[in-house]
Order: structure tokens, then sequence, then C-alpha cells
């Protein structure tokens, strides 16, 4: 009997290891939520910004036509701060 704990230490250290386990689990159980939620909040943020992107592009396409009509109504006769620069 010199090798093994006596009954009342090892029910103690069962105990104690499936504390522990509990903690484990509901520690994993918390950061899978948390992932979840996260990943959740990635997406509908990824969809955010792809409607941002695609009401930008829509409106430089826009302003560049609004633009080419200024240039093409006022044209090289138009005061010089309402000409729209060749770079545009």
């Amino acid at each position: 009997q010199r090798g093994h704990p006596p009954p009342r230490r090892l029910l103690y250290l069962c105990t104690l290891l499936a504390m522990n386990e509990k903690k484990l689990l509901d520690r994993i159980e918390e950061l899978e939520m948390r992932y979840a939620f996260q990943e959740d909040s990635i997406r509908q943020l990824d969809e955010v910004l792809q409607e941002a992107t695609a009401e930008i592009e829509r409106l430089r396409g826009e302003l560049k036509t609004v633009r080419e009509q200024l240039k093409e109504t006022l044209g090289p006769e138009a005061p010089l701060e309402e000409q729209v620069p060749p770079h545009y």
C-alpha cells in the first residue's frame, strides 16, 4: 500500500480533477460562444463593407458623369474655377 494514496486522498484528487474538468468545459463553452458571436459580427461587418464599397463605386461613376456633362456644358470658355481639371 506504500505506492497508492489513501482512499480519502484519492477521493479528494478525483473531486479536484472533476472540478477542474468542469471549469475547463465551462471555459471551452464560453470561448465557443464568443467565437460564434465574433464570427457573426465579422460576417455582418463584411456585408456592410461590401455595400459601402458598391455605393462608393456607384457614386464615383455618377460624379464622373456629372463632371463630363459639366465639361460639355461649360466648355473651354467657362471660368477657370468652374472648369473640370483634365485629370478627372
